[in-house]
């Protein structure tokens, strides 16, 4: 029957979100250059979801067996979310980077309240690193957002990197987290774009090495 496969269509189309691609996260099915998988691991066919309430930062917390990416501090790199997807009024995205495995993340770059752009069409991001970065051959990438549009979420994809760098720290914004468990709640904006950007521009100063 023709009806129940359009409306199959429609609802999966509705229920995409958004997920990076490259660098490529982890076990992301559709990423660009992706590492092997590590043992025991399985490719992850939802990362367009937010994360639930009891997942840890990054969802997958084993790293690839090898960098997703090798960076040079300073240089331009490009971000790149898979096209398509439900942009939910757009909202606010940080690019973030972890020198602890995960623990705690120092944004290298941010997109304040209409992320994806006026036509909510943007999916690649392109900006320099800060140059005076550490060096590390296992560096966290985070990209994350939070939603302006539907149920309080919190987006993070996470990709393993290299980082050659000559700075032994680096200090910055730390990652802001919201709409997640334990973290406080940012509410739908109802089209005021400065909604919740007071937890990001009033975020700590962090050191990482």
């Amino acid at each position: 029957m023709i009806l129940p496969i359009i409306f199959a269509t429609v609802a999966a189309s509705v229920s995409a979100h958004l997920d990076m691609i490259s660098p490529c996260p982890r076990y992301n099915p559709r990423g660009e250059d992706c590492p092997p998988l590590p043992s025991g691991e399985s490719l992850d066919y939802s990362m367009s979801s937010p994360l639930g309430a009891d997942q840890p930062l990054c969802k997958h917390t084993t790293p690839w067996p090898k960098p997703a990416a090798s960076w040079t501090a300073g240089q331009s790199v490009t971000i790149k979310l898979a096209p398509g997807g439900a942009a939910h009024g757009g909202g606010h995205c940080q690019f973030s980077l972890s020198y602890d495995g995960g623990k705690t993340f120092v944004v290298v770059h941010e997109v304040l309240e209409q992320c994806f752009g006026a036509s909510q069409s943007q999916r690649d991001f392109t900006f320099q690193l800060p140059g005076n970065l550490p060096s590390s051959d296992k560096a966290v990438f985070a990209w994350t957002w939070v939603n302006a549009i539907g149920n309080r979420e919190f987006y993070m994809n996470c990709a393993d990197v290299s980082v050659k760098g000559s700075g032994s720290s680096y200090s910055g914004k730390e990652m802001t987290i919201a709409n997640h468990k334990g973290y406080p709640t940012i509410p739908e904006f109802g089209g005021n774009y400065k909604t919740g950007i007071d937890l990001y521009k009033n975020a700590k100063q962090i050191t990482v090495s």
